[in-house]
C-alpha cells in the first residue's frame, strides 16, 4: 500500500500528483497497480465533545451511556426554542466518559458495510447520532470501546487543539485514497516506502534523498562487544546450500522506556492505513521502520535476556510456543534466536529467525528497557521455515525476497530515535555488530549488449548514468566493457543481462523497437505437413460431432487396476516421473485411452450421459534395457555420437489419437429413435480418419485367447495397414465398463498416428476425369461363410470389374435361420460406369457374372 503522505517524506511528491498518476508514474518502472482503494466512509464525521455521560442499567444486564455531546455549532441540534444543543446520543461503550473528545458519525454519514446512520429510538431515547470505535470506522480491528482522541496520539497542543465540529473525516485520513501495487519477487527493495520512492524518482526525476544516508550520519553508538549489555555468536552447523543463516546481527539498547507512552497520531494512522494495528509504541516503532526502510527489527524485553545470544538452527525434537499461541515442532533447517538462562548455552528458544517471535522475552506493559535487533538473514532459510510452519509474515515476507544488508545500523539508529523521542527512553552508546557480509561481485558488462538484447539504441553514457542512478559503481574496463557492481539492496542484479532489463526499464518499455517477424521461415507458409495431417485428423472427428479434450499425460497404480494390467510388467515399461504432480500418478501414459476414461467417467458423474471425446497427444514408452543417458558437457555443443547416444537413452515418444463414445448415438426427441453407441461407431469414426488421409487399411479380428484383457473378447478388431497393426477399435470389456460406471457396449479406439503417416506416401493425387456417360446401379447380396470378412469380398468385386466399378458400399448384413447356420448374408451397393461409352444391359450382364466367378473362390453366392 504505497499513501501519498508518507512518500513525501523520501521524495519530491507534485502537490497536485493524484493516486492515478502515481500508477502511471510506478507502472512506467515495473511496479504494477493492483487496485486504488477508496474509502467507503462517508461524512458528516465531526470531532466531538461530551458534555454529560449518565448510566442507564438495563433489564438485560447491559449499561448503556445517554450522553449529550457537543458536535459544534453547525451539526448541535435545535431545541423547542430555536437554540443550539447539544446531541443526545446512546452510547453502550464501557470507555465513554464526560469531558473526553471523541469521534462522531452524524445522520448522513456511511460506515463500511453500506451502514447508514440514522435517529432512531433505543433504550428509550432518540439517539440522534453515534460515537465511533476503530472497527466501525474500518481503521482497526478494536470494538472494545470507542475512539478516544486523547488517546489517540496526539500532542497536548494537537489535542488542546481540536474544536467541536472539526472535521474528522481528514483528521484521521478517512477521505484519502491508498495506491495497491504489485511486487515481483525479484525486487524485494520496493516493499519499502525507500524503495518505491527511489522508483518514483527513477520514473518522473523527482528529487529523491535515501534516508538511510541521513541517519548513517546520526548513528552515535560504538561496536563494543565487550561494553555490550549481551553478548551474541553465530553458531550455524547445518548451513542450507553452504549459505550461513545469518551473516549480519546487529543490537542496540534503550533503557528508562515509559511502557505508557502513546504512538504518536502520525505514525499510528499511516500504520493502520497500510494493514497494520497499532499495538504499543514498542511495537509500532519497529514495524514503522519496516514499512519505511524495509528493515524487518525484532524488540526483546532487556531484562528477560540472559546472554550469550546464540543464533544456531533447531535441534531434532525442539519445540516453540509463537506469539499466536500455538506450539509449534522445529526442524533442523529452522534459523533460531536463543539465548542462555542459568548459563546453558543457547538453552532457550526466543523465536523462527526472521518469522515470528515466541511467547518468551516479547515487549510488555512493564518493559522498561529495550533491545533492538535488526539481523540480515540467508533468504532460503527464511522461506523454507515460514511455509513449513504456515507462518507468512510481513517480516518473513522480505527476508526471503532479499534485505539490504547494509542497512541494519541504520534501521536501529531509526528505532531508537523515535523511542526516545516518542517513549522517554535513553539510548546506549555501544552496539554490538557482528557482520559477515560480503559484498556482490562485479558484473562484467559489454554495452553492445543492450543493443543486441532489447535493440535500444542507447549510448555508453546513457547506460552508466542509468546504473549510476540506481546505485550501482560502475567502472570502465574498454570503450565497449564496464564493470558494474550492484547496490546493497539489489540481489537480483547478478548477470549483464539483469543490467539489460534494468537499462531497458529505466530508458522505458515504449521505446522497445516493435519488429513484426515475418510469416516466411525457412521457407515454409502455415502449417508444417506434419501439422496438417494432424488438423485433418483433429477436424475429421470433430466434425463426426466428437469433443476434443486435453488431459494430463499421468496414469498411476489405480488406472493400471482398473484397465487390468499386470502392474509388475506395466510398471517397468512405463516412464516414472521423479517429481510427479500428483504422488498416485507418477507414471507417464503408455497410451490415451487410460486418462481418456477418467474424463468420460467424471462427466457421466456430472450428469453428461452423452459422451463422444477424442484426444490427440503423446505417448511414452519406456525400455528397460536403453542406455545411460550421458552426462553431456556444458558450454559446447555435443558431438552427433553424443546427441545419438542422448536419443537412444531416451523413452519412445509416438503420437496417438484416441477417442472414447458412450450413450446414445441417435436421440431424435420423445417421438424419435433412440440407439445406444456400439463397436459400430467407433469403427466408423477410425474410417473417417482413415478415409480422409487416403490411407489403405483393414479390420482384422484376432482370435478370443489373443484379444488384450481391456477389450471386449468378441467386439474388437485390430487395423492393419501394410500388414503391420496401427490400431485397435471395439468395445470397452463389460468389466471395464463396469469397474468405471460408463453406460453398457461403450466403444472407443486408439490409433498410432506415427505408423499411420509412415504407411502413407502423402504425394498429390492425380484427379481422375469425371465421365459425362449415365451410371449403372445395381444392389448384390451374396451368402458367404462366416469366415468370409466383407473386406475380402469388396476385394473380390473390385478385382472382377476393373475400371468399370466406380463405387461400393455395404449397406446389409444379415444373419439366420433364412441364411443357415454359419453364413451371413452381405448386401452392397454398386455403381458401374464407362469413361467412353454408355453401358448397355449386356455390359451389366457380363460385369454381373465376372463378379460371381471371381467371389465364388470365397464360397459367395449370390442371392437372388
Amino acid at each position: 500500500m504505497v499513501d501519498i503522505d508518507w512518500l513525501k517524506e523520501h521524495v519530491q511528491v507534485p502537490a497536485e500528483l493524484s493516486y492515478e498518476q502515481l500508477a502511471q508514474d510506478l507502472v512506467q518502472v515495473g511496479l504494477e497497480e493492483e487496485e486504488i482503494h477508496r474509502s467507503s466512509v462517508t461524512g458528516p464525521i465531526v470531532v466531538g465533545y461530551v458534555v454529560d455521560a449518565t448510566p442507564e442499567p438495563q433489564k438485560n444486564g447491559k449499561v448503556i451511556n445517554w450522553c449529550h455531546v457537543d458536535v459544534g455549532e453547525q451539526y448541535n441540534a435545535v431545541d423547542d426554542e430555536g437554540h443550539k444543543v447539544p446531541r443526545g446520543i446512546v452510547c453502550g461503550a464501557p470507555n465513554m466518559a464526560a469531558g473526553e473528545k471523541v469521534v462522531v458519525t452524524l445522520p448522513g454519514a456511511v460506515l463500511p458495510g453500506d451502514f447508514k446512520i440514522e435517529p432512531r429510538k433505543t433504550y428509550g431515547h432518540i439517539s440522534d447520532g453515534m460515537c465511533a470505535s476503530e472497527r466501525e470506522l474500518g481503521l482497526g480491528s478494536d470494538h472494545n470501546g470507542i475512539i478516544l482522541l486523547r488517546q489517540y496520539g496526539f500532542t497536548p497542543k494537537e489535542y488542546e487543539a481540536l474544536k467541536p465540529g472539526d472535521d474528522a473525516m481528514e483528521l484521521l485520513h478517512l477521505d484519502n485514497p491508498l495506491l495497491e501495487i504489485n511486487i515481483t519477487p525479484d525486487r524485494g527493495y520496493a516493499l519499502s516506502y525507500r524503495g518505491v520512492a527511489r522508483e518514483f524518482h527513477h520514473s518522473t526525476g523527482a528529487s529523491y534523498q535515501d534516508p538511510v544516508e541521513s541517519l548513517n550520519a546520526k548513528i552515535d553508538a560504538k561496536v563494543d562487544a565487550s561494553q555490550a549489555p549481551v553478548q551474541v555468536e553465530i553458531d550455524d552447523r547445518n548451513p542450507i546450500y553452504g549459505q550461513v543463516g545469518c551473516d549480519r546481527y546487529y543490537l542496540r539498547a534503550v533503557r528508562g522506556y515509559n511502557a505508557a507512552s502513546a504512538t504518536p497520531n502520525w505514525m499510528r494512522r499511516r500504520l493502520i492505513r497500510a494493514g497494520m494495528r497499532s499495538l504499543s509504541l514498542a511495537v509500532d516503532v519497529t514495524n514503522y521502520v519496516m514499512l519505511d526502510l524495509g528493515q524487518p527489527l525484532h524488540a526483546y524485553d532487556l531484562d528477560k535476556i540472559e546472554g550469550p545470544i546464540v543464533v544456531r538452527r533447531a535441534q531434532e525434537g525442539e519445540h516453540l510456543t509463537t506469539l499466536d499461541g500455538k506450539e509449534r515442532e522445529l526442524s533442523p533447517e529452522d534459523l533460531l534466536i536463543t539465548d542462555s538462562p542459568e548459563g546453558k548455552r543457547g538453552s532457550r528458544v526466543l523465536g523462527i529467525a526472521g518469522v515470528m517471535g515466541g511467547l518468551y522475552g516479547e515487549v510488555t506493559d512493564e518493559t522498561t528497557n529495550i533491545l533492538i535487533e535488526a539481523a540480515h538473514f540467508d533468504t532460503v532459510s527464511i522461506a523454507r521455515s515460514a511455509r513449513r510452519h504456515k507462518l507468512p509474515s510481513e517480516a518473513s515476507r522480505r527476508f526471503e525476497r532479499g534485505v539490504d544488508y547494509a542497512i541494519q545500523p541504520a534501521a536501529a539508529q531509526m528505532a531508537v530515535d523515535l523511542l526516545t523521542q516518542y517513549g522517554q527512553a535513553q539510548a546506549d552508546s555501544v552496539a554490538i555488530d557482528i557482520d559477515s557480509t560480503q559484498s556482490p561481485a562485479a558484473i562484467d558488462f559489454p554495452v553492445s549488449t543492450v543493443k543486441r538484447l532489447v535493440d535500444l539504441d542507447t549510448d555508453r553514457d546513457t547506460i552508466v548514468a542509468l546504473l549510476e542512478d540506481i546505485g550501482c559503481s560502475v567502472e570502465s574496463v574498454s570503450e565497449n566493457e564496464l564493470r558494474v557492481t550492484p547496490p546493497s539492496w539489489r540481489p537480483d542484479l547478478v548477470q549483464p543481462c539483469d543490467l539489460v532489463e534494468e537499462v531497458a526499464r529505466l530508458v522505458g518499455y515504449d521505446q522497445i523497437p516493435v519488429n513484426v517477424p515475418s510469416p516466411h521461415v525457412a521457407g515454409a507458409v502455415g502449417l508444417t505437413p506434419e501439422q496438417s495431417r494432424q488438423r485433418w485428423v483433429a477436424d475429421t472427428l470433430a466434425e463426426y460431432g466428437l469433443t476434443e479434450v486435453l488431459n494430463y499425460p499421468f496414469v498411476g497404480d489405480a488406472d493400471f487396476k482398473v484397465f487390468d494390467y499386470d502392474i509388475d510388467e506395466i510398471k517397468p515399461v512405463s516412464v516414472e516421473l521423479a517429481n510427479p504432480m500428483a504422488a498416485d500418478r507418477p507414471y507417464l501414459r503408455r497410451e490415451l485411452l487410460l486418462p481418456l476414461a477418467n474424463t468420460a467417467q467424471r462427466n457421466i458423474r456430472r450428469g453428461n450421459e452423452n459422451v463422444r471425446i477424442f484426444e490427440l497427444g503423446s505417448i511414452f514408452k519406456n525400455d528397460p534395457n536403453a542406455p545411460a543417458i550421458p552426462a553431456l558437457p556444458g558450454g559446447q555443443r555435443p558431438t552427433d555420437e553424443q546427441l545419438a547416444q542422448l536419443d537412444a537413452g531416451l523413452p519412445e515418444q509416438k503420437l496417438h489419437v484416441a477417442a472414447l463414445l458412450s450413450g446414445l448415438a441417435v436421440e431424435d426427441g420423445w417421438l424419435g429413435d433412440k440407439r445406444a453407441i456400439d463397436w459400430s461407431d467407433a469403427v466408423e469414426s477410425v474410417r473417417r480418419v482413415l478415409d480422409r488421409l487416403g490411407a489403405t487399411y483393414e479390420f482384422q479380428q484376432p482370435e478370443p485367447a489373443a484379444v488384450p484383457v481391456q477389450w471386449h473378447p468378441g467386439r474388437m478388431a485390430q487395423i492393419f495397414m501394410g500388414g503391420s497393426p496401427v490400431g485397435v477399435v471395439g468395445e470397452l470389456h463389460p468389466h471395464i465398463v463396469d469397474t468405471l460406471g460408463l453406460p453398457e457396449h461403450t466403444a472407443a479406439f486408439e490409433l498410432d498416428l506415427d505408423a499411420v503417416f509412415d504407411h502413407i506416401d502423402f504425394k498429390p493425387l492425380q484427379a481422375k476425369a469425371i465421365s459425362t456417360f449415365p451410371p449403372v446401379k445395381q444392389d448384390l447380396a451374396f451368402t458367404v461363410p462366416d469366415s468370409v470378412s466383407a473386406a475380402q469380398l469388396t476385394a473380390a468385386i473390385e478385382q472382377a470389374c476393373g475400371p468399370m466399378l466406380e463405387t461400393i458400399e455395404l449397406f446389409d448384413v444379415f444373419t439366420g435361420d433364412q441364411i443357415g447356420e454359419g453364413a451371413k448374408s452381405l448386401a452392397f451397393a454398386v455403381t458401374f460406369r464407362a469413361p467412353d461409352r454408355t453401358l448397355t444391359s449386356e455390359d451389366s450382364e457380363h460385369l454381373r457374372q465376372a463378379i460371381v466367378e471371381q467371389t465364388a473362390s470365397l464360397g459367395a453366392q449370390l442371392r437372388a
